[in-house]
């Protein structure tokens, strides 16, 4: 069991690594607080579920050899942060200083109606990381480094440290959530949640910009 544990450890750190995701669970605790955006982690982890068993079927063989397969990924999460940020920045320009109070934003910046974002949350979670090319690499080039065929079937293994890993993206989401949800606590203005709406927007913008410009 000495190897699921090295993995554990890994898979925190790496989830723990600020990324897309780490971004809108920030913005989702911000917006929404604990709750829902701790449900809304549940689209997240779909879609990573929904990866490990692509693996296990033996998309990682098919995604080494297929260089074009890869760069498809990769321009699919190109497209949605981009996306995803330019609509928040737009509708946070366009609320203006008389626009929507902050409370009734929705992760993209939209209305929602007071005690029911969790559609949206779990919609967002769910779409940035089934999109996400970081996380197709960790589950195609990083994990099945740990597996071993002198332990057994490769797709066990492969089911056994994807769950792993969704562990360790649930513990690293939930840090990144009540972090967030504590600021939110303090009570901010409407301006600053906004700002932060802004600096949330630009970030995955960049985040576009960078993955880009990355070789495939």
């Amino acid at each position: 069991m000495g190897w699921l544990v090295v993995f554990f450890g890994a898979a925190v750190l790496l989830a723990l690594t600020p990324g897309a995701n780490n971004l809108v669970g920030l913005h989702h605790g911000m917006a929404h607080g604990v709750g829902p955006s701790l449900l809304g982690l549940l689209g997240r982890l779909l879609a990573f579920a929904l990866m490990v068993a692509a693996v296990a079927a033996g998309l990682a063989q098919v995604l080494a050899a297929s260089g074009y397969a890869l760069a498809v990924i990769k321009w699919i999460g190109v497209a949605y942060l981009a996306w995803l940020g330019g609509l928040i920045l737009y509708r946070t320009f366009r609320r203006g200083p008389a626009g929507l109070p902050e409370a009734a934003a929705g992760p993209d910046g939209a209305a929602v109606p007071p005690g029911a974002p969790l559609a949206a949350v779990l919609r967002k979670e769910f779409l940035v990381a089934i999109t996400n090319p970081k996380a197709m690499l960790i589950f195609t080039v990083f994990m099945p480094q740990f597996v071993d065929p002198g332990r057994g079937p490769v797709a066990w293994q492969v089911a056994v440290l994807g769950l792993v890993y969704l562990l360790a993206e649930f513990l690293a989401g939930t840090v990144y959530i009540g972090f967030c949800a504590a600021v939110r606590s303090a009570a901010l203005t409407v301006g600053a949640r906004r700002n932060l709406d802004r600096a949330t927007g630009g970030v995955l913008l960049g985040m576009a910009g960078a993955l880009a410009t990355s070789p495939t």
